[in-house]
């Protein structure tokens, strides 16, 4: 039995219904949730994780997730933010999966010389800050991403990640400034006007 306990008016009533449906077993109502929230979920895997293989199992373990944690819903918060903390959760055990496997495969393979050439700017712009953001600490690129990419409010990524809102905002100031960094030499040199005062609160 599902313990739905609205609070501040964080649910919708018509996702509760669902999400009741659901827990008594209706399949129907628990498609209509995949369906509405896939596309999200799928586009902030992907950021997270950076390839389709990777984002579509992430996908599957954090739906697979939800529906055998459903009942356990309480309503703290919105069904999407509730579902963007499991689906965070996978994506850092698919790094951490990753990241075993590159160690493995960088022990086995010898490292080959690469053929001098002229890059065109653009790609290296986009090699350099696809480069830049995955080597962000991973608490880092989460925020950022939430943040920057899907437009989650402060708020949001605070009870997606199960941290408070201070912490979110010291760790999109810290990867902000690594990426700025990194990326100094495609930024302008001078700041856009009305950031010349510091960082967003």
């Amino acid at each position: 039995m599902c313990g739905m306990q609205r609070e501040g008016g964080l649910q919708p009533p018509m996702e509760i219904d669902l999400v009741r449906r659901a827990c008594r077993g209706d399949e129907q109502a628990y498609h209509i949730i995949v369906d509405r929230y896939s596309p999200q979920l799928y586009r902030l895997a992907y950021s997270l994780v950076g390839n389709t293989a990777d984002a579509e199992d992430v996908l599957q373990e954090t739906l697979l997730g939800a529906f055998q944690g459903l009942a356990r819903f309480q309503a703290r918060s919105s069904l999407k933010t509730w579902l963007v903390r499991i689906l965070v959760r996978q994506a850092g055990r698919c790094r951490q999966r990753r990241a075993r496997h590159r160690t493995m495969a960088l022990d086995a393979a010898e490292v080959g010389e690469r053929t001098p050439g002229s890059p065109d700017p653009e790609q290296g712009a986009h090699m350099d800050l696809t480069d830049a953001l995955e080597a962000l600490a991973p608490l880092h690129r989460e925020v950022i991403m939430l943040r920057e990419i899907q437009g989650f409010s402060y708020e949001e990524i605070a009870t997606a990640l199960g941290v408070p809102r201070g912490t979110v905002e010291s760790r999109l100031f810290r990867a902000r400034r690594v990426l700025r960094d990194r990326l100094k030499d495609y930024l302008p040199t001078e700041p856009p006007p009305g950031e010349a005062g510091g960082e967003e609160a």
